[in-house]
């Protein structure tokens, strides 16, 4: 959090003065008035000028940050946390030692950072919500590889075969990876059965 105190000859003045110092716009500051400034005697004797304290807001990438460095400090854990955004989509990359540790058994860790990530984020309702995609050393990405191939892999056992074949449950991200895979394949349909966080994908062959 910035906090900086400005003078001028007027609240206005230092207000603009402070503004184009941390290069920010009115909304996006919280503003204390020190002292109001008086022009004194003619103009010219006692004048004292106006001083303010002026605040930056904090963000919600700023809250975001500060919580993983929380989160990840509590797991000795030092990583380097590269966060952009871009149409209302909040990507968040970390890297570094232990990464393992963040992601956890098939991403669960990685998904329940995300999602407690994504709660600070769209915290405050008045602001249009940002989905959050939190990563780690690449994972989702090499994750979404693996996927693909196993989809491909069992609509070749399932077309040899011509049984349904039940993949091992998966959340509800990996189980759009493994729908959109398959979804072009004219002779293969796939649905999803069970309930969380059993739900799991059938593979099988269009009647």
């Amino acid at each position: 959090m910035k906090i900086i105190e400005v003078t001028g000859k007027t609240v206005e003045e230092a207000l603009k003065h402070a503004l184009d110092e941390l290069k920010l716009t009115k909304d996006k500051v919280d503003v204390e008035i020190i002292n109001e400034g008086s022009k004194g005697l003619f103009n010219l004797i006692g004048t004292k000028p106006a001083k303010i304290k002026v605040t930056k807001k904090p963000e919600p990438i700023d809250n975001a940050k500060e919580f993983l460095i929380n989160v990840l400090s509590s797991m000795n854990i030092d990583a380097e946390i590269r966060i952009n955004e871009e149409n209302d989509v909040i990507k968040i990359d970390l890297s570094g030692p232990k990464m393992g540790l963040v992601i956890g058994y098939r991403g669960e860790t990685l998904d329940s950072l995300q999602y407690l990530v994504s709660l600070v984020i769209n915290k405050n309702h008045n602001n249009s919500y940002k989905r959050v995609v939190l990563d780690a050393e690449n994972y989702r990405k090499k994750r979404e590889e693996t996927l693909i191939r196993v989809a491909q892999k069992s609509a070749y056992k399932v077309r040899k075969s011509q049984r349904p074949y039940k993949l091992e449950p998966m959340n509800p991200y990996e189980r759009r990876i493994i729908h959109s895979a398959l979804q072009e394949y004219t002779d293969i349909n796939t649905h999803s059965e069970g309930e969380e966080p059993f739900r799991r994908i059938v593979i099988s062959l269009k009647k």
